[in-house]
């Protein structure tokens, strides 16, 4: 399997926010809303604030040693299990949920980046260790975001009656339904009987989601020495309970979480966070639900579950496990747990996290390095000859298919499409008049504007017109773009944002994962297009 790359920036391909662009380009409004830089100086500086704070080695591996019981464990995973013990070792971690068999490709690009990352670092720097870590996301309730993936644009949904956490629902007959379903689909391709088989070993009837994709992603990827860490433990979320007390009792997040956001949007970016008074929510079987404060102490919303607050502080010291934070609090959960120097996020994820380092600092965990996670365009070699054969380049590609069109229309015509020189001319004729006309009447002005307005107007629409009399001209070109446009962005998006790696993985097989490590950039900022011979 022969692969050939070339890179963009991120903003080149316009589909990223302005705060994502700015932060990749270091821009000085957000300079105040983190702690380093995504580089070997910012790594350092990551490195010293680690070591300054007190990470329960021991609790995080006795918590890892209990989820991956039961589990073949490859010997690099072993290795990094023991390294975590150490002083000098640090992990580099990505999160995300137990989407149904990992849901988008980007899934397998931020983990494949973390891994990536712990390489590198360890290159750079060779008196530390680097482990990289998937932080799973078990605790989202979100089926409809959760419960579907796409194969060649075709959507399937997992279509149960389950409820609460994603990661505590079960494996049912619906489910392995759609494995099966999937399997018709691919298992013609050379490995599709293999990913099949390694989906089917993975998600068996009663298990778990978390299990079950912890089962997935230590198959996939354990021969990095990938860490998965699953939060739902009573083992990690012992370590919180200094944090979930005092979001319970003092609510100290909201006015820092707030306050930042006030400052974010002083600095030109919308607010990307939107705290709550209690950032927690209940978790049990079926449910996962949010806490409020009432007169008498506390209730779980939407449930007859009510605390006083003496009740609640009781079941919090008991059952930490029972309490679930929520997007405010998620990232100080994964700090303190986790020796964790730099965090791999989507766009989302990183917005976020900028309005976040208050909180940090209130609870003196170190703020780690933000780093956006990577991005793959993947095609072939005939689809790289159709964007040739069209005179594209790279970044054309990303363009809307009307303005992708425009541009080949007005580049390949042999007719002059722009009538900016005529307005011009026009703009200019228009103002004498206006002059004339002043001279005799200061009133008339107004009258010679709008008779211009409406010139240019009609000029316009015939600038208009001339462009869709020559694209009807360009019939087969109109064609061949929308052609390339769907298969490379479904359903208009990014290829990664919808599709799913199985389809990939069943036509090359595991060389699909190990070229995108091989060209995985590590601390670049880089959008990656990948062919694929």
């Amino acid at each position: 399997m022969d692969c050939t790359t070339t890179k963009l920036s991120f903003k080149q391909t316009g589909y990223f926010s302005a705060i994502v662009n700015d932060y990749l380009q270091n821009a000085e409004a957000l300079q105040p809303f983190y702690a380093a830089r995504p580089d070997v100086e910012g790594v350092k500086q990551a490195i010293a604030n680690r070591q300054a704070f007190a990470t329960d080695r021991k609790a995080l591996l006795t918590g890892l040693q209990q989820q991956y019981k039961g589990l073949n464990k490859t010997v690099e995973l072993e290795k990094n299990l023991e390294l975590l013990l150490q002083p000098t070792t640090f992990t580099i971690t990505t999160a995300h949920q137990p989407n149904i068999f990992t849901g988008p490709l980007y899934f397998l690009y931020k983990i494949i980046h973390a891994i990536r990352l712990a390489d590198s670092c360890k290159t750079i720097f060779p008196e530390y260790d680097f482990v990289p870590v998937y932080y799973m996301g078990s605790e989202d309730a979100d089926l409809d975001e959760l419960g579907h993936y796409f194969i060649d644009e075709k959507k399937y949904s997992w279509e149960t009656g389950q409820t609460g956490a994603v990661g505590k629902m079960i494996v049912d007959d619906a489910l392995l339904g759609l494995l099966e379903e999937t399997a018709s689909q691919v298992g013609v391709e050379p490995f599709g009987k293999e990913i099949i088989d390694i989906l089917r070993a993975a998600y068996k009837k009663g298990e778990t989601i978390q299990q079950a994709t912890l089962s997935l992603v230590n198959t996939l990827f354990g021969r990095f020495g990938l860490v998965v860490l699953i939060p739902d433990n009573p083992v990690f979320k012992q370590l919180l309970i200094p944090v979930f007390k005092d979001d319970l009792y003092q609510q100290s997040a909201l006015p820092l979480v707030e306050e930042t956001g006030k400052r974010l949007q002083e600095a030109g970016y919308k607010e990307q966070a939107h705290p709550r008074a209690v950032n927690l929510f209940y978790l049990a079987d079926g449910i996962r639900n949010r806490i409020e404060t009432t007169e008498k102490g506390f209730s779980v919303v939407d449930t007859d579950l009510q605390f006083t607050g003496e009740a609640m502080l009781q079941e919090l010291e008991q059952h930490p496990e029972r309490f679930s934070p929520n997007v405010i609090l998620r990232g100080i959960m994964q700090e303190t747990v986790l020796p964790n120097i730099l965090f791999v996020g989507g766009g989302g994820e990183l917005a976020y996290w900028l309005q976040l380092q208050g909180v940090f600092a209130h609870y003196k965990v170190p703020f780690p390095i933000l780093l956006l996670r990577n991005s793959f365009l993947i095609f072939d070699k005939e689809q790289r000859k159709k964007i040739e054969k069209l005179g594209l380049e790279d970044a054309d590609i990303f363009l809307p298919e009307t303005a992708l069109l425009n541009k080949l229309v007005k580049g390949d015509t042999a007719h002059e499409l722009s009538l900016a020189n005529a307005i011009e001319k026009i703009k200019a004729q228009y103002q004498s008049i206006k002059q004339q006309a002043a001279a005799i009447d200061v009133t008339l002005t107004r009258h010679v504007e709008a008779l211009q307005t409406i010139a240019l107007q009609k000029i316009e629409k015939l600038e208009k017109k001339m462009l869709r009399a020559e694209k009807r001209k360009f019939d087969t070109t109109k064609q061949q773009i929308s052609q390339l446009k769907k298969a490379l962005f479904p359903h208009h998006n990014l290829q990664e944002r919808v599709e799913n790696f199985i389809s990939f993985y069943a036509r090359h097989g595991e060389a699909f994962i190990l070229q995108l490590n091989q060209h995985s950039p590590a601390l670049e900022s880089e959008f990656v297009l990948l062919q694929i011979d």
